[in-house]
């Protein structure tokens, strides 16, 4: 078996970097979302979503 010390530190390092990885992820996600682009007060992840009962695509009908 391995030294408990050195063992340790390696779990330490590979909890260091994976915080380290999401915390890049988060700061993407944040900057992407800062500098996503609103036309006329719209979101552009619900354009051109209309509300209501949708058609029913033709290769169902």
């Amino acid at each position: 078996m391995g030294n408990p010390s050195v063992q340790k530190r390696e779990k330490e390092r590979a909890r260091q970097e994976r915080q380290k990885e999401k915390d890049e992820k988060r700061t993407l996600r944040r900057s992407q979302t800062e500098n996503r682009v609103v036309v006329d007060g719209e979101d552009p992840d619900l354009a051109g979503i209309v509300a209501g009962p949708q058609p029913i695509p033709e290769e169902d009908a």
